[in-house]
């Protein structure tokens, strides 16, 4: 036989593997199946008083616990009732439903004697579901409860996240019942820590004074390992001496010692959310090489406050291509972003380190769909996340398909961490600009032909008046009740009040002399509760090679008992900067970050 003859024969008779993929699935069915009817049932389980017949084999192929039970010699190997102790009946069935189906029902109000269940039974993947399920649902009516929970069975990425949601909430969460019950050990690791949200030390004081009270005759001998964790170095001598002559300490047989730590000079810092700084936030801008290459950021972020003349820089991980950008009520700093084609993510800023941290958020889906220019766009109302595309279709890459345009809509739920669709938007009217803004509790889509405005309760879209009189809108920013906006070429400027549909208009572009770019566009952002508006201007390039004339940066606010546009002195690193379109957020820097 020819070698090639011989090694085609080789290849023929090897020996080979197959695997059928529904087995699995299908003896899991079957398994199923027999315990529904009742069939080959050999052992008993017993809790509660609730019986609920098994199969040993099934339990044991399930957990090392039931497997150690009945494999080992033990007496519940040979007995036919097994009792089970320090469970309950109900979050047991639920485990025997997951024993013999693989499918895991989880909620909040039976997360925990899950996780516990799961914990005694050796249930690696249901403890690992129940983690993830809480740390997903940590907000501030649940981080005490499941911070104490996650304290007692070492559940560290749920008790971090648990901690964080606490310092960025504690005058609220100090004022609950749940923060009563926390333990001294508890309760002083949060009072001492430097992200504690308070902007006096007296926040925290009460917050022990609260605690001790509630039951006084117990924790009052904690008060003295207490104190120390207070930074009295920051409280006014008012401040102190109220405090000396509080009844907890007045009445106290150990006030002496409680009086010394009081009267303690020290140099503990600030807790960083006392000391802070209103921000606005910039991208470096880089034009887009044609119109097809729509991808205008960079992986900086400029923090400004015109006023100071502060700013910082943060750098994004390079992989990390930015789509959006958004600052939430509660101060998080949010960005949308895509590493290569993989499902867009939510990162989230960390000041303490100058960090971006993943979010415990999923993925965004991707639209596999062709479009030009897809803007992405992430932004809160009312609490809730919200991540829009503004798509304009196109059926080939030569010819745009006209007033075929929508903006699809996604808000994010916590409670089952899913980007859930919203009603969209289909727009029929040309345009080549737009903005969204979130004023109160509605979404705003404005073109200077057409304004819609989404409500959540309904989940729909309703058209207003536009504001006709500005060429192209390209920036807009709500304060209070109104929303703002202007074009490209800040030639004048205009006021939305929300409550009547009526728009009015204000100046605009105070320097005629200078020309605006235009590209970036200009930003509006309200700072220190007044409206401000980054542009950036250029001159002839005769004039520039001259020398006799420069590019240059303007922040104006605007002054309302004037009715005109103020130029801020401001001085940034030079360079040509955008707000994220077509939002400008802005958020509480801490200074110890912007410090350093």
């Amino acid at each position: 036989m020819a070698a090639a003859d011989q090694k085609r024969h080789d290849s023929a008779v090897r020996p080979r593997s197959y695997q059928d993929e529904s087995y699995q699935h299908g003896f899991l069915g079957a398994v199923g199946d027999l315990q529904k009817a009742e069939v080959l049932q050999d052992v008993v389980l017993e809790v509660e008083g609730c019986q609920f017949p098994c199969h040993r084999l099934v339990l044991s192929a399930a957990s090392h616990y039931f497997r150690a039970m009945f494999t080992s010699g033990m007496a519940e190997s040979r007995q036919n009732t097994v009792v089970l102790q320090g469970l309950d009946a109900c979050v047991f069935g639920e485990i025997l439903s997951y024993i013999y189906s693989g499918t895991l029902h989880v909620s909040l109000d039976k997360v925990q004697p899950l996780y516990q269940a799961a914990d005694l039974l050796q249930l690696d993947y249901v403890r690992d579901t129940c983690s993830s399920y809480m740390a997903m649902n940590v907000h501030r009516s649940t981080c005490v409860d499941l911070y104490k929970f996650a304290d007692v069975f070492s559940m560290d990425s749920v008790r971090n996240q648990c901690l964080k949601c606490i310092y960025r909430h504690f005058s609220k969460v100090a004022s609950s019942e749940e923060f009563c019950s926390l333990s001294v050990n508890q309760l002083t690791e949060i009072i001492s820590h430097d992200e504690l949200d308070v902007k006096e030390e007296t926040t925290v004081w009460e917050a022990v004074v609260r605690w001790v009270q509630h039951s006084r005759k117990d924790r009052l001998h904690h008060l003295p390992s207490i104190l120390p964790h207070i930074r009295f170095n920051l409280l006014t001598s008012d401040d102190t001496a109220a405090i000396l002559e509080h009844p907890l300490v007045r009445e106290d047989p150990g006030k002496s010692a409680i009086r010394n730590v009081v009267k303690e000079t020290s140099n503990m810092k600030k807790r960083v959310r006392m000391d802070t700084l209103e921000m606005a936030m910039l991208i470096p801008y880089k034009a887009p090489v044609s119109e097809w290459d729509m991808d205008t950021s960079t992986n900086d972020i400029l923090f400004m406050n015109p006023r100071t003349g502060k700013y910082i820089r943060s750098s994004i991980p390079e992989e990390l291509n930015v789509l959006a950008l958004t600052v939430t009520s509660d101060n998080n700093i949010y960005i949308l972003a895509n590493e290569r084609l993989d499902n867009y993510k939510v990162f989230e800023y960390s000041q303490a380190g100058d960090v971006w941290e993943r979010a415990h958020m999923s993925s965004v889906a991707r639209d596999e769909k062709l479009y030009l220019g897809d803007t992405k766009i992430l932004v809160e109302v009312d609490r809730i996340l919200y991540f829009l595309t503004v798509k304009t279709r196109i059926g080939n890459r030569l010819k745009l398909i006209q007033g075929n345009r929508l903006v699809q809509v996604r808000k994010y739920n916590w409670h089952i961490d899913q980007w859930q669709e919203c009603s969209q938007l289909p727009l029929d009217s040309t345009y080549r600009e737009f903005t969204i803004a979130s004023c109160g509790l509605h979404l705003y889509f404005i073109t200077n032909t057409e304004m819609h405005h989404y409500d959540p309760s309904q989940d729909r879209w309703c058209k207003l008046t536009p504001p006709e009189l500005i060429p192209e809108v390209c920036t807009a920013v709500a304060m209070g009740t109104e929303i703002f906006c202007t074009d490209r070429c800040f030639t004048k400027t205009m006021v939305y009040d929300t409550e009547s549909d009526c728009w009015q208009v204000l100046p605009g572009w105070p320097h005629q002399e200078d020309h605006l770019a235009g590209d970036p566009p200009p930003s509006l952002f309200v700072l220190e509760n007044q409206l401000h508006i980054h542009v950036f201007t250029y001159v002839d390039q005769d004039k520039k090679a001259k020398g006799t004339a420069a590019d240059h940066i303007f922040v104006f606010v605007y002054d309302k008992s004037a009715n005109v546009w103020k130029e801020l002195k401001v001085t940034l690193p030079y360079q040509p900067y955008m707000s994220h379109p077509p939002l400008c957020p802005v958020a509480r820097m801490y200074l110890p970050s912007l410090n350093a």
